[in-house]
């Protein structure tokens, strides 16, 4: 194939064409994937061919062999884990971040996208109500962005140990203890495995009938063992009922025990954004590090995280590197600074594109309408006959359980139930175990969400349940 500037037109042409028939298509079509594990297998396993084909054939060969394979999760009706779509400005801009196609670890190998990530990062610091000075890397999603900010944990506690974790490693050093509420989500255990820190650092402790972590429980943990290097791990909306840990009580409780504090925030850092939600976040900007997703309520493409650490140079001593063929800048940011990557596409473009068009009215309203047609959705599909409310929305996080109707397993009842709903294609629902029960989880984060996909969500559950009666 002999390379012409022009021979991308038709073959990006071809992409944008289809991309619209999707995004157009996404209100009507059925939200669960409908082609099953053989037939993709059957349609995308071809033989590696010798020869190559066209481009424009294998966008098309593409598109036609995954027909039936794609959730409409970018829609409005996608209600099972916490997603977002992808605002019209974000895919675009991700779209040129693909085209333009640099490395953006240093400024050197990208100076405007540089640009652009230390801007959007100022906002995003303005907007979630963080400190000014908090440093930031823009990351995968929040599962790198906790090991970013653990690793800056780890670094800080044991440097007040006297112990240089970056040169000499963990053999030796002074064991850490992570206390958290046993409702951490999984990508904490994940973080602190790759940390060398493992599971068994880990002390869970039990949250209250709110789901939040008690005081006294927190503070019986650090004085438990006071002089153990200590990183306290506190919630931001946790993955089944959103609920937020008391930040003014708890924070300045560790703080007192020299503990470094770290919040999962992967969506309800967001609720900041809002006057009207705020006030679950009261004294949050006084941790040592926060993690969030731009993919989930701000509705940027996959994969987009943030890392924010207070202190900068815990951070950047976790994180930094310099190697003699590296060109670094003297004034602009170096990405490779602040995120573990070596290579990286401009991942905050996206999010300085979304911000723009949003704008802090934009975002605020845009958290508002997911809770309240959260709030709705969960309410009257907990009010339909068979079905139980097991817990109202705060903000966007919801559960709904089924009762069997001949009284034998509401377990397996409510997982038949939401695989119904599934199959109808009207809206997409997962199941969660949420003490003891199984049920249906309610997550609204999509800027497409209407008041009609709420209606049709309702209406596919009643109608589920009237069948089964």
């Amino acid at each position: 194939m002999t390379p012409s500037p022009s021979g991308f037109r038709p073959t990006l042409q071809l992409a944008l064409e289809e991309a619209l028939k999707h995004l157009e298509s996404l209100h009507d079509a059925p939200v669960a994937a409908e082609a099953d594990l053989a037939t993709l297998r059957r349609r995308l396993a071809k033989p590696l061919e010798d020869e190559g084909v066209s481009s424009e054939r294998v966008v098309a060969d593409l598109v036609r062999d995954s027909a039936g394979g794609h959730l409409g999760c970018a829609g409005g009706r996608f209600f099972a884990w916490v997603v977002g779509g992808s605002l019209p400005a974000a895919l675009a801009a991700d779209w040129l971040t693909s085209a333009w196609d640099e490395n953006c670890t240093l400024f050197a190998s990208g100076p405007a996208t540089a640009v652009m990530e230390e801007v959007a990062g100022e906002w995003l610091k303005e907007i979630l109500g963080l400190p000014a000075q908090a440093s930031f890397g823009f990351v995968t999603g929040c599962q790198m962005a906790h090991t970013t900010c653990l690793a800056a944990a780890r670094h800080a506690v044991l440097k007040a140990q006297g112990w240089n974790v970056e040169d000499r490693g963990l053999c030796g050093a002074p064991a850490i203890r992570v206390l958290s509420s046993d409702q951490r989500h999984g990508t904490i255990e994940r973080s602190l495995r790759l940390l060398g820190l493992g599971r068994a650092s880990v002390v869970d402790l039990p949250v209250d009938e709110d789901g939040q972590l008690p005081e006294s429980s927190l503070r019986h943990a650090l004085e438990t063992m006071p002089d153990a290097p200590t990183i306290v791990l506190l919630q931001a909306g946790d993955l089944n009922i959103g609920a937020y840990d008391s930040f003014e009580t708890l924070i300045p409780m560790a703080h007192e025990h020299g503990a470094w504090v770290h919040v999962d925030a992967a969506f309800g850092l967001w609720a900041a954004a809002s006057p009207r939600y705020r006030h679950l976040l009261r004294g949050v900007k006084l941790a040592d590090s926060w993690a969030t997703d731009g993919h989930k309520w701000l509705n940027v493409p996959y994969d987009c995280g943030y890392a924010f650490v207070a202190d900068p140079e815990a951070h950047r001593a976790a994180m930094s590197h310099r190697a003699p063929y590296l060109t670094h800048a003297a004034d602009g940011r170096d990405a490779i600074d602040w995120t573990p990557e070596w290579s990286r596409r401009g991942r905050g473009v996206a999010t300085y594109a979304a911000l723009r068009q949003l704008g802090r009215n934009g975002v605020a309203q845009l958290i508002e309408r997911c809770c309240e047609h959260a709030r709705r959705m969960v309410t009257e599909m907990g009010a339909l006959p068979g079905a139980e409310l097991l817990w109202e929305p705060e903000i966007n996080q919801g559960l709904v359980r089924f009762l069997d109707p001949q009284g034998l397993d509401d377990d397996a009842w409510t997982e038949r139930v939401i695989a119904r709903v599934v199959a109808s294609g009207e809206a997409y629902f997962g199941p969660t175990t949420w003490r003891g029960k199984r049920a249906m989880r309610v997550s609204v984060c999509n800027w497409r969400t209407t008041d009609e996909d709420v209606d049709r969500a309702i209406a596919a559950v009643s109608g589920v349940l009237r069948a089964g009666e």
